[in-house]
């Protein structure tokens, strides 16, 4: 099933997941550079802003992701999604609570870097998800009729 969002055959949601998982993932390095006291406090206020980032990439990239899901059709796929929205919503949710902690807290503090612990761990979890819906399930991929070999004996045979 090919997805109902996308361009030029190339669904969208895939293309911007990368954006809020890299921006969370270096928010979370930048975390631990800075207590570790491997750099500059400037690191406490990247971690901060990749983080903000990352909640601006999440939500958009939900948008193509939510109409993805209303159309798949299979009840046990339907399930695998409603896991992976529901996993991404709470960790959009979650960094924006550590988002609004870190505006008040010292530098460094152990609750904002711990959340950002845990919704790593949740993304990567819905990661494996999201990819169990595409390699496993075929979810927003077209449906291949040829194998690449097959393919090529066409062309020679042409």
């Amino acid at each position: 099933m090919s997805s109902p969002a996308s361009i030029a055959g190339h669904p969208i949601h895939p293309m911007l997941v990368a954006l809020p998982i890299g921006l969370w993932i270096f928010s979370l390095v930048s975390d631990v550079i800075f207590l570790a006291g491997l750099g500059a406090p400037v690191w406490n206020d990247v971690a901060f802003y990749t983080m903000a980032g990352g909640i601006v990439g999440a939500l958009l990239a939900a948008v193509p992701g939510l109409i993805d899901f209303l159309s798949i059709e299979d009840a046990r796929v339907k399930k695998i999604g409603a896991m992976h929205m529901a996993l991404n919503l709470v960790a959009v949710a979650l960094y924006a609570v550590n988002l609004w902690l870190r505006t008040s807290s010292s530098p460094g503090s152990k609750l904002p870097v711990g959340l950002s612990v845990l919704t790593v761990l949740m993304l990567a979890v819905s990661g494996w998800l999201g990819g169990e819906m595409v390699y496993v399930h075929g979810i927003s991929v077209d449906p291949q009729h040829d194998t690449p070999g097959q393919e090529r004996d066409k062309i020679r045979a042409a």
